[in-house]
């Protein structure tokens, strides 16, 4: 049985708590982080509607957290976007990824990797051809070994 599940609306308060888990640790050194709860309490709602919205546009897969009950111990994001088609991909569905966070005291467990893995069966269901992220230099080795490459800009890219 897979550790990994789609998220629900019941989540969307830890999956914010993820997402500052990720943007505090993107911040430069020395920069002071600012205070998250207004704009969490202004997205709550926000986030449990995506979550509960079953239009096939957004997802996230997470972790529960093994020793703190209600808590998440990983999270991953994502949309399938529609561009104009092009070679490679002619449909035009591309999906992105973001949003991809580990509780500090649970990393190192595979758990990230297993909701990469979940979210990239997830686009292949919906017909995404090739799937974007930005990667920190931290992130990166999860990634290649997942297939993605480096573009000439900070993203990556996975052809599936």
């Amino acid at each position: 049985m897979s550790l990994v599940r789609r998220a629900v609306p019941e989540d969307a308060g830890e999956v914010l708590r993820l997402r500052q888990v990720m943007i505090d640790s993107l911040g430069a050194p020395g920069d002071a982080p600012p205070d998250a709860s207004a704009w969490h309490a202004e997205s709550l709602p926000t986030v449990r509607g995506r979550l509960a919205d079953t239009d096939g546009t957004f997802a996230a897969f997470v972790v529960d957290h093994p020793d703190r009950p209600g808590a998440l111990a990983a999270l991953v994001a994502g949309t399938v976007e529609y561009r104009i088609g092009r070679a490679g991909n002619p449909h035009g569905r591309v999906g992105h990824v973001f949003s991809v966070a580990t509780d500090p005291d649970t990393r190192r467990r595979g758990y990230a990797r297993a909701c990469m893995e979940a979210l990239l069966d997830w686009f292949r269901e919906r017909g995404a051809a090739q799937v974007d992220l930005n990667a920190s230099a931290e992130a990166e080795p999860l990634y290649a070994a997942l297939g993605f490459v480096r573009k000439p800009d900070p993203s990556m890219r996975l052809q599936l």
